[in-house]
């Protein structure tokens, strides 16, 4: 694998049979369906494949959208996702299936240039041969479908303002897309980019997956720079801008099912210079560190399980190592334990029991302690986190921790383990194997987390209650025993116990 392979914190995924459940009850789904049943044995279509005014009203019926002014628009959506998809197919003298975005038609009907008139059929549609497998097939063809629609819907969000392009056109001119400052590569991109973002936010989520993202710091965190500490008034017209902008694809997105969205509030959309624009948010608001209602006024969008599963396929195509918890189930202990470290505490969890319900107690415990045996520079990370492993193992694997007491790697990490079980008849640790557990312990935080401040008050708190220790942990035989020395010198407020740590590193050093 490429050492500059992007890598994404794992996730939970739900199974393939609950998210094509989810994905066959996408509204947006749900009514192509239904109109690709509806086309059964045949309708009338124009030259792009659209439906024709009588039809589309006859298609609003169906749905049962009659009293939404909205409705056509949508029973327009869903048919062209039906084209798009193969639910439903065309045919006639120009075959209309793909010809839609030849001819420049909207899929409403509604002729978008000069001269191209939808009132006359040109075609004939009927149920397509997608239909069965998407409506009744198997788990996964239903979501390769979905996916494949989503992939037209997302290409749609990204397009330019429909009303632009028909402002230009009826003014006579002909269509001019960088007139429109618009870019294609662009407009993709920055989608792909909040998605990416989304996914991120879900799979670093410690909490909860179903916490949605105010959309002011969605779109911050796209055109703030991270070094800049307070947005100038021109970011913040940016970050206003791209909510506009991302507040009309949610809606988009939001019936395939791949988000949960809350829209921006009606109210605080204004008319300013013809275009539709936020008011302009306080700065806390782009910063989203205001009162949790006056956030979610300005949007609040979260990734469905459905969206988290959308948004990691497309991923894996684009080459990004995008891992999912379960995954090492059938791996080995070594490569378990190093991988974790990587995961969120949630995902991490999961990921063991996944791992553990494979094997029996004692087996787990044995081939976990052996994997965590090293002096290699990764082995201290190794061995805290089969520690941290251990405490999902119930108290049968005791004769597999009971056969490493006498190991100087393992058996401070087995007596942790016997003790928080209330095993009975341990032995007392050696002063050596505590030293040794201790810079053990600390080489793991180190390389777990650096100089943090945990690790600041691991320090302290070791070398306040023990007198003398300095003068103990320098003979210490660990390969990281100069380097965690070093380490508590940085660590200690005390410029004096500080000035002792670097004085015994140095101890330990001169020893080689």
């Amino acid at each position: 694998m490429p050492e500059d392979r992007p890598t994404m914190p794992p996730v939970v995924l739900h199974t393939e049979a609950e998210l094509a459940r989810d994905a066959l009850s996408a509204p947006l789904f749900v009514r192509a369906v239904r109109l690709a049943r509806w086309a059964d044995p045949h309708k009338p279509v124009g030259a792009g494949g659209e439906l024709l005014a009588d039809e589309l009203r006859e298609a609003v019926k169906e749905l049962g959208l009659d009293d939404d002014e909205d409705g056509p628009g949508y029973a327009a959506e869903a048919w062209q996702l039906a084209l798009d998809i193969g639910l439903v197919e065309v045919e006639g003298p120009e075959d209309a299936a793909g010809a839609a975005e030849a001819d420049g038609a909207p899929a409403d009907g509604t002729p978008l240039a000069p001269g191209v008139d939808a009132s006359e059929p040109a075609g004939t549609a009927r149920p397509g041969e997608e239909l069965p497998r998407f409506a009744g097939g198997a788990p996964q063809e239903v979501l390769e479908l979905w996916l494949n629609g989503l992939e037209t819907v997302l290409a749609d969000a990204a397009a330019p303002d429909l009303a632009d392009i028909i402002d230009q056109l009826s003014e006579g001119d002909e269509l001019d897309l960088d007139g429109l400052d618009w870019n294609p590569e662009e407009e993709a991109d920055f989608l792909d980019g909040v998605l990416g973002n989304l996914y991120l936010l879900t799979a670093l989520d410690e909490e909860t997956t179903d916490r949605a993202v105010p959309l002011p710091a969605l779109a911050a965190s796209m055109i703030v720079p991270d070094d800049m500490d307070e947005p100038t008034d021109a970011v913040l017209e940016e970050v206003s801008d791209a909510m506009m902008r991302l507040d009309e694809q949610f809606r988009m997105l939001a019936p395939t099912g791949i988000v949960d969205y809350r829209p921006v509030d009606e109210e605080l959309i204004e008319e300013a210079d013809g275009e539709g624009r936020v008011s302009e948010p306080e700065r806390g608001i782009a910063e989203a560190e205001v009162d949790e209602e006056d956030v979610a006024r300005y949007g609040m969008v979260r990734l469905t399980p459905l969206g988290l599963y959308a948004v990691r396929s497309r991923m894996l195509e684009a080459g990004v190592d995008a891992p999912v918890v379960g995954e090492l189930a059938p791996a080995d202990a070594h490569t378990l334990l190093a991988a974790l470290p990587g995961f969120p505490d949630a995902a991490a969890r999961a990921e063991v029991e996944q791992w553990l319900s494979g094997r029996t107690a004692t087996d787990a415990a044995a081939e976990l302690l052996a994997a965590a045996r090293g002096d290699d520079p990764e082995a201290p990370l190794r061995r805290l986190t089969c520690q941290q492993t251990l405490t999902l193992v119930g108290p049968e694997a005791e004769s597999a921790l009971r056969a490493v007491l006498g190991d100087r790697q393992l058996g401070g990490l087995a007596r942790v383990w016997l003790a928080e079980h209330g095993v009975d008849q341990v032995p007392e640790p050696s002063e050596e194997m505590v030293f040794w557990l201790t810079v053990d312990t600390i080489a793991a935080q180190l390389a777990a987390g650096g100089d943090s401040e945990e690790l600041r008050e691991l320090v302290q708190g070791l070398v306040d209650r023990s007198a003398g220790f300095f003068d103990s942990v320098w003979r210490v035989e660990h390969p990281a025993t100069a380097e965690v020395l070093e380490a508590m010198g940085r660590l200690h407020p005390d410029k004096k116990t500080a000035k002792e740590a670097r004085k015994a590193a140095f101890k330990a050093r001169s020893r080689h």
